[in-house]
C-alpha cells in the first residue's frame, strides 16, 4: 500500500463516519437512508454518461453488491434504531476487517504477509477496543438486540466489501463502477418509503433534503475512494485502514452527540496508527 492509496483511503474514512453521523442525526431513519440512498442515485445518472461503461465480467458483481447494500442499510437502519451512535458504529465497522481478511483470502488469493497481517490484527485489536468501549461507555447493561444488529451489518460490509473489490478490477473503469453501484443500490430504499408513504413523502423529505444529499454526496466520495485504492491495493488492509473511521465517528459522537470519549478511546486509536505503520511498511 502506498503512501498515495493510505492518504485516499483515510479521507474516504473521515467522509464515511460525517456522512453516517448525517444519517444518524436525523430522527426518521428511513427519512434520513431515503435521502442518502436516492441522492446516490441521482449523482451516479450524472456520473454514467462521463464514465466507461463496466465490463461485462463485472456485472454479475454489481448486481451481487446492491443487494448486499441494501442488506447493509437495512441492517444500519436497525442498529442506529437500537443502539448510540457510539455503539452501534464501531461495533459494525469494527466486525468487518478480519471477516474481509479471511474473504479476501478464500475468494481473492490474497494471503497477506506477516507486516500486512500484523497491521490487519493491531488494527483489528484498536477497533475492538473502540467496539467495547461503546458497551461500557453507555452505563448501562449491553443491549444485545442492538449489538446483534451492529455484527450483523458487520457482516454485510465484510461482504460487500471483497465482492466490489473483485467487481472493480474486473470492471476496467471504477469511476463506472461507482457510478452504476450508486445507481442499483441507491434505488430500494427510495422505492419502499414510496410505498410505505404513499402520497406524504415529498412533506417527509423537505425538512431535511439538503442535509441528506450533502450526505449523499459523502457516501459516493468515500466509496469511490475505496474502489479506486481496491484497485492498487489488497482488500484486507483497505478494510482495517478505511475503519479508522471509527476515530473520527468517536470524535463526531463527542462533539455533537455529547457522548465520552475518554482514555480508552485515546489508547485504541493509537493502536490504530500503530497497525496503519505496520500496513505502510508492508506496502
Amino acid at each position: 500500500m502506498t503512501p498515495l492509496v493510505a492518504a485516499a483511503v483515510l479521507l474516504a474514512a473521515v467522509t464515511h463516519a460525517s456522512w453516517n453521523a448525517i444519517a444518524h442525526h436525523i430522527t426518521d431513519k428511513l427519512i434520513g437512508f431515503t435521502l442518502i440512498s436516492g441522492g446516490g442515485t441521482l449523482i451516479g445518472l450524472a456520473m454514467a454518461p462521463f464514465a466507461p461503461f463496466p465490463a461485462a465480467a463485472a456485472w454479475p458483481y454489481l448486481a451481487l453488491s446492491a443487494v448486499l447494500h441494501v442488506a447493509y442499510m437495512v441492517l444500519l437502519m436497525r442498529s442506529f434504531r437500537l443502539g448510540d451512535f457510539g455503539q452501534a458504529y464501531p461495533i459494525a465497522r469494527g466486525s468487518a476487517p478480519l471477516v474481509v481478511t479471511v474473504l479476501a483470502a478464500v475468494f481473492a488469493g490474497e494471503v497477506p504477509g506477516g507486516w500486512q497481517a500484523a497491521g490487519v490484527a493491531v488494527c483489528s485489536a484498536g477497533l475492538t477496543g473502540l467496539a467495547l468501549w461503546g458497551i461500557r461507555g453507555t452505563g448501562q447493561r449491553p443491549d444485545w438486540a442492538a449489538i446483534g444488529a451492529a455484527l450483523a451489518t458487520g457482516v454485510a460490509i465484510a461482504s460487500y466489501t471483497v465482492v466490489d473489490g473483485l467487481g472493480v478490477r474486473a470492471s476496467g473503469s471504477s469511476l463506472g463502477y461507482i457510478a452504476w453501484l450508486m445507481i442499483l443500490e441507491g434505488i430500494a430504499v427510495p422505492v419502499y418509503a414510496v410505498w410505505r408513504w404513499r402520497g406524504g413523502l415529498g412533506a417527509r423529505l423537505r425538512p431535511f433534503a439538503a442535509v441528506g444529499l450533502f450526505g449523499a454526496a459523502l457516501s459516493v466520495a468515500a466509496y469511490g475512494l475505496v474502489l479506486w485504492a481496491q484497485t492498487r491495493a489488497d482488500l484486507a488492509p483497505i478494510s482495517a485502514l478505511r475503519e479508522s473511521s471509527i476515530i473520527v465517528g468517536a470524535g463526531i459522537g463527542a462533539v455533537f452527540f455529547k457522548e465520552r470519549f475518554g482514555w480508552s478511546r485515546i489508547v485504541a486509536a493509537g493502536v490504530m496508527v500503530a497497525g496503519i505503520g505496520l500496513m505502510l511498511h508492508a506496502g
